[in-house]
């Protein structure tokens, strides 16, 4: 068959490339640690948090710009009122859906036991603490379920496979994250059809319940830095972060190019998108139920990020990898995420190649382009480093003409 295969794809051209520089919002905050001390003083805290509290503070899965030190800092303000703080691994199913795999996710991201100076609880054991009208069980993390106080951090942005005025934020980090493996199956249980209504119910329902003091919420620039932070109490928490994620919108990143040929992404992996590669950026969605981003005929996967431990759910949303990538995989940890959240297209694998080139060459001779040589492509680190990247030569004119785009290199030809 690699015989076979080789004949294919022998006369495949690969054009050379540019490096371009994309130009985007760069507002960013410059003291990230005093933002957060700030807003958390504004807030009418004095009978929320007494001496000898024990305060779950949750921590999620993804790459969160400066999450160690946003973490650090609320911990150091807990302690200063007198509370004792400890770190929640809020997070769904990720690492595994083990305890042991949570506190590796934490680990991966810098979030550690002496980084953030609070101990890490983690379990997968969760309490009910109620159903949604539809039957819908909601489930918390047991130490969570049992502190006197819970505060919720996580980022705001659009998610990944759905739309809707909250979409992955404080409400998703309480309804799936701090679920568990449980709860978010019971929030996924219905499918992404209705994930707009489940999560924010779910985390209204947790609102009402349980003792949550406040939401701490971070929006990021496109260059994965902490644009904003806004400190918010329980009753405030849905509004506030509907605004946010408005802004988080405006200033995401993309790729842009409406069409292209093909897109090469050097990795993917679950602190980079609960999807590996974010469909936000790459236009490939896993549901129907979320759209946007360029028109790409053919992506090719040309690795997995270290931090994801051989989590591989997204892979299914490229067309073409190698079989080094699948190796790498840990399909135990990658079919738990299609199990969990019942989307199971990212899980699958593409098509394997014996190397890059290789599977560089069947993007190429697939993307149906009249002449090879014409062929449009894109090559990015990851949907999160879009600052710098790399165009085809046939690209020239149209990324010169562009004013939010800059050249910065001479043709090169492709190394692999």
């Amino acid at each position: 068959m690699a015989d076979v295969i080789t004949e294919l794809l022998r006369d495949i051209p690969i054009p050379r490339m540019l490096q371009v520089r994309q130009r985007f919002d760069e507002a960013a905050l410059t003291d990230v640690e005093r933002a957060v001390e700030t807003e958390l003083r504004a807030l009418d805290l004095a009978d929320a948090v007494r001496p000898g509290m024990r305060i779950a503070v949750t921590v999620g899965s993804r790459g969160v710009a400066d999450i160690p030190l946003i973490a650090k800092t609320v911990v150091a303000f807990l302690r200063g009122a007198g509370a004792e703080p400890f770190i929640v691994p809020a997070m769904g199913s990720h690492g595994g859906a083990t305890p042991e795999g949570q506190i590796g996710v934490l680990r991966s991201l810098g979030v550690t036991e002496e980084s953030v100076g609070a101990p890490i609880q983690s379990s997968m054991a969760v309490d009910k603490i109620g159903e949604l009208a539809n039957g819908l069980p909601i489930y918390v993390d047991h130490y969570a379920a049992n502190a006197d106080g819970i505060v919720v951090i996580n980022r705001v942005k659009p998610h990944t496979a759905f739309r809707g005025p909250v979409e992955s934020g404080l409400m998703k980090m309480l309804s799936i994250g701090l679920g568990k493996q449980k709860g978010a199956e019971a929030c996924h249980q219905l499918g992404f059809r209705h994930m707009a209504e489940h999560v924010p119910q779910m985390a209204r329902v947790m609102l009402a319940k349980l003792p949550i003091l406040f939401g701490l919420a971070s929006v990021e620039n496109a260059y994965d830095r902490v644009a904003l932070v806004q400190a918010v109490m329980p009753n405030e928490m849905e509004a506030c972060e509907i605004e946010l994620l408005k802004q988080a919108k405006a200033l995401m990143p993309r790729i842009c190019f409406d069409k292209i040929d093909v897109l090469v992404v050097d990795e993917l992996g679950k602190n980079i998108s609960g999807d590996g590669m974010d469909p936000n950026i790459t236009g490939r969605f896993p549901t129907p139920y979320a759209e946007g981003g360029p028109d790409v005929t053919k992506i090719v996967l040309f690795g997995l990020t270290p931090e994801t431990e051989g989590n591989a759910n997204g892979i299914g949303l490229a067309d073409f990898t190698t079989e080094a990538v699948f190796t790498q995989m840990d399909r135990s940890k990658t079919y738990a995420n299609g199990l969990t959240s019942t989307v199971v297209a990212p899980t699958k694998v593409p098509m394997l190649l014996a190397d890059k080139r290789s599977a560089l060459q069947a993007a190429v001779k697939t993307s149906n382009v009249l002449d090879y040589r014409t062929v449009r492509i894109v090559h990015i680190k990851n949907t999160l480093s879009l600052g710098q990247i790399a165009v085809s030569e046939t690209m020239r004119d149209e990324t010169a003409g562009n004013p939010d785009l800059e050249i910065i290199s001479e043709p090169f030809e492709w190394e692999f």
